[in-house]
């Protein structure tokens, strides 16, 4: 007992070292539904941690988040941190050896001359951007989804927007709040990957795709060569810039953390989901599961054609990656968890939110195999894949199905993995093959169930790491850290995937799922009536307006 104690007092000692040192980094991520701030120690294991939720807005039709949500919402992650940390190691954090800020990848922030915002941030929910996603998918020999924000610019100059003329940079989220914190516009390169297309040769923008561009918009564009509107696409581990006193006031207003702190490339969800999952490398994928829900698939060679499910984006380190992206994840889910936990309430039972949607989760594993005839849709917002411009989410059987808890709650997840399943059939189809599906995000949390049915949706093992629930946060604090590690020069000796392999994930603990054969053949029969349905959602979208009808009457 003697020996453990002491055991526990030296570390608690070595990490209040650390931190007082400065041998730690720290990570941010702007989530659809949360701002987290993320510390993590010498190991790069977490050490605290803050978050603030928030939600988009719909207003005027657009998908939105204002300016002063993002700052209000960041110094309050930055203060729960700085609160966790005094609170957990009896110090004040100070410096730290790098930070690093992620958010939603894609979208749309235009600013003029003098840095100001001309048109309301545009999330990459919005799906206004149908005939530039089009032209340019044609234009490029490329698949330009309509949430690229080179599809949001070229919408506009289509559209004659005003503000276009006006137009001397655009950036992600990520991008803006790095700007702010260190003067430099930069991305990491996995990021600017869902900007405009990126040559895997390079490891920047496509030139030809450039020229192109230039050439298309000469007579109406902004006036300047898109190259100059876009921030300078960086690699994994690059300099990055630095805080300044400006950007340490923004981040925190009390003056505890001090300028002068290295900051690695800014990167999106889908980089830092790569990271946290330790798939950087080809043959390996992940499924991150949030408000939306994508797959990420490194590839070892460019695919044979063009396919519209696909997004070609990267790696933070610039290599090719196949992406599987569905605007519609486990918002729905997390709904009907919120009711349940008020019927508890309205019972006398009343159980916080973890425990009522851990309680859900663990009841579709007693459901059929097929969810039991049940039959539910996700869909808040449109969903290219399946080709619905506007979502409604909607729940219906037939009079013979099993109407269970169980069956419900299988059935929700199901959804939640539906359109997933569609676009992972058309990588199979090009014969792209994994070795290795890791998933994380808040669903994985509970142990044991999403992990299950998402390998029956995949037909593919999935593994799940002790950080499944950090999130993006944790891994924009690892890609911090290895900007750390370079010690000044400009890049780490490492590369990205051995940094990973062998710094963060050399004793990680995996839990690994195999596809059972019975849920198998039950996500099947369910993707039929899945896929049959869909004229369903179709109607549904037809028949009912939304409060704001503008983005939809504006198609």
């Amino acid at each position: 007992m003697v020996e453990r104690q002491d055991e526990a007092v030296g570390r608690l000692t070595g990490l209040r070292e650390a931190i007082e040192q400065g041998r730690t980094a720290l990570g941010i991520e702007l989530g659809s539904t949360r701002i987290k701030a993320c510390l993590v120690g010498p190991d790069n294991a977490p050490l605290a941690s803050g978050s603030h939720d928030w939600e988009n807005q719909l207003v005027d039709g657009t998908w939105t988040y204002s300016l002063d949500a993002v700052w209000s919402g960041l110094q309050e992650s930055v203060a729960a941190l700085l609160a966790d940390v005094e609170r957990q190691y009896g110090v004040r954090l100070t410096a730290v050896g790098a930070i690093g800020v992620s958010a939603m990848m894609h979208g749309y922030l235009a600013f003029d001359e003098a840095d100001e915002l001309l048109v309301p941030f545009r999330t990459w929910r919005n799906t206004t951007t149908e005939q530039a996603s089009t032209e340019l998918s044609g234009l490029f020999g490329h698949n330009i989804p309509l949430r690229w924000s080179v599809a949001h610019l070229y919408q506009a100059i289509l559209s004659a927007e005003p503000h276009v003329p006006q137009v001397r940079h655009i950036t992600t989220l990520a991008g803006y709040v790095h700007w702010r914190l260190t003067g430099q516009q930069v991305l990491g390169v996995g990021d600017a990957s869902g900007m405009f297309p990126i040559d895997p040769v390079t490891k920047d923008y496509d030139r030809q795709m450039l020229a192109q561009f230039d050439e298309v918009v000469a007579d109406r564009g902004p006036g300047r060569g898109i190259a100059d509107l876009l921030p300078r696409a960086l690699p994994a581990g690059a300099d990055a810039g630095a805080l300044t006193e400006e950007g340490a006031a923004l981040l925190d207003p009390t003056g505890t953390l001090r300028p002068g702190i290295p900051l690695c490339p800014p990167e999106g969800d889908a980089g830092t989901g790569m990271v946290a999952t330790n798939s950087v490398a080809p043959r390996t994928g992940n499924v991150s599961a949030g408000t939306s829900i994508f797959a990420m698939v490194v590839l070892e060679k460019a695919l044979e054609r063009v396919h519209p499910e696909l997004d070609l984006v990267t790696t933070p380190a610039g290599d090719l990656v196949a992406m599987v992206h569905c605007n519609n994840g486990a918002s729905e889910l997390g709904a009907w968890a919120e009711m349940f936990g008020q019927f508890a309430t309205a019972l006398g039972q009343p159980a916080g939110p973890d425990a009522v949607f851990g309680a859900l989760l663990r009841s579709a594993l007693d459901g059929d195999a097929d969810g039991g005839g049940l039959l539910a849709y996700n869909y808040l917002s449109g969903e290219p894949i399946t080709g619905l411009e506007a979502g409604r989410p909607l729940f219906t059987r037939t009079p013979d199905s099993r109407l269970t808890l169980a069956n419900f709650a299988r059935t929700q997840i199901y959804s939640a993995f539906g359109t997933l399943s569609l676009g992972m059939r058309v990588l199979a189809e090009e014969q792209v093959e994994l070795d290795a599906m890791f998933a994380h995000g808040g669903m994985f949390r509970t142990e044991g169930v999403a992990q299950r049915l998402l390998a029956a949706a995949l037909g593919a093992p999935v593994a799940v790491g002790r950080t499944a629930g950090e999130g993006g946060a944790w891994g924009i604090a690892v890609l911090a850290a290895y900007r750390a590690s370079a010690r000044g020069a400009a890049a780490p000796e490492q590369d990205l995937g051995a940094y990973l392999g062998a710094e963060v994930f050399a004793d990680a603990a995996l839990d690994v799922v195999e596809p059972d054969a019975d849920d198998v053949a039950g996500f099947s029969a369910f993707l039929e009536r899945y896929s049959a349905g869909l004229a369903i959602e179709h109607a549904a979208v037809a028949a009912l307006r939304t409060r704001d009808t503008t983005q939809e009457n504006d198609r």
